[in-house]
């Protein structure tokens, strides 16, 4: 396909949720500004849709959300007292995350799910495709998911879901996505989603990670969509709802959903376990730490065994 559509300049990051998985942490503490070896772990969501030419970040909060707000805003004091110090090398640091983007706020108000913070998005995004970046999963930036996303929705229009094929055994925890092959070898055309389906009723074994990028007709969609699972408005109805759309007429509004296979390093930092590996994986990877925790890594390992 040669047709092109509008070029995407807009993020958003739904970062309502309480994080009740890592308390106490999180009881004063945003999840989402929890450290992943030396940066919060939203700052790694932010770079990573700077990176792809979204410059335009909306964040979808709530209660007890403010340091979020804080750490991507200006902190002079502690600019000062550095600068002051002749300590350039932390003034960068600090100076990074205000810099990064444009930035943006919302609340949530009640938590009614992924699809009702997405639509609190509305107002901000406008009649343009968008992006929607969730801040549990974290992409490695030399596995550029997000830039190819956008480059598909160029390419083919409607909305681009990220897959990533899972164990059977793990489908119940994501949205599934019925699906059948394009002339790309990594994109596929999604004929249907169910949320969270018993292992014996996934239509396939590729699972919704949590980057979207999506038509703006999905506002409509989800004002019209009804709780579904944990009596929330789920994303995954009201992109069920589009590729119903389709299917019934090519030209339905809001176009056709289609998902790129994502084969790349991801890290789910809303699960424990998996946060603690994200964080061992990234500092052995950091030319700063690396070599010195690699070797602690090695005896820590070989005392244990």
């Amino acid at each position: 396909m040669s047709q092109k559509h509008p070029r995407i300049s807009k993020a958003v990051i739904p970062a309502a949720g309480l994080g009740t998985r890592f308390l106490p942490a999180t009881k004063a503490t945003p999840k989402e500004m929890l450290p992943v070896v030396d940066k919060p772990a939203i700052q790694y969501v932010v770079e990573e849709a700077v990176a792809a030419g979204l410059d335009d970040v909306l964040m979808v909060t709530g209660r007890n959300k403010r340091p979020l707000e804080d750490h991507f805003d200006r902190n002079y004091e502690l600019e000062s007292a550095l600068a002051n110090k002749g300590d350039a090398e932390r003034l960068a640091k600090v100076q990074e995350s205000s810099d990064l983007a444009t930035m943006h706020y919302v609340r949530q108000g009640d938590p009614k799910g992924l699809g009702h913070a997405v639509l609190c998005a509305a107002p901000h995004v406008g009649d343009e495709p968008f992006a929607v970046l969730l801040g549990d999963d974290l992409i490695d930036p030399r596995d550029p998911l997000l830039q190819r996303m956008i480059e598909v929705q160029e390419v083919y229009g409607g909305s681009v879901v990220a897959l990533m094929e899972v164990e059977p055994e793990q489908i119940h925890l994501y949205g599934c996505a019925a699906v059948k092959p394009t002339a790309d070898s990594d994109v596929v055309q999604v004929t249907g989603l169910i949320e969270k389906p018993d292992p014996a009723e996934a239509p396939s074994s590729y699972a919704i990670i949590g980057r979207y990028v999506l038509d703006p007709h999905i506002f409509d969609i989800l004002r019209r969509t009804e709780p579904g699972r944990g009596n929330e408005i789920q994303l995954t109805d009201a992109l069920q709802q589009l590729t119903q759309n389709h299917s019934a007429t090519a030209d339905a509004a809001g176009g056709p959903v289609h998902g790129v296979v994502f084969k790349g390093r991801r890290y789910d930092t809303g699960d424990r376990g998996d946060y603690l590996r994200a964080i061992v994986r990234l500092a052995c990877e950091r030319e700063d730490l690396g070599p010195d925790f690699r070797n602690w890594l090695k005896r820590y390992v070989a005392e244990e065994m």
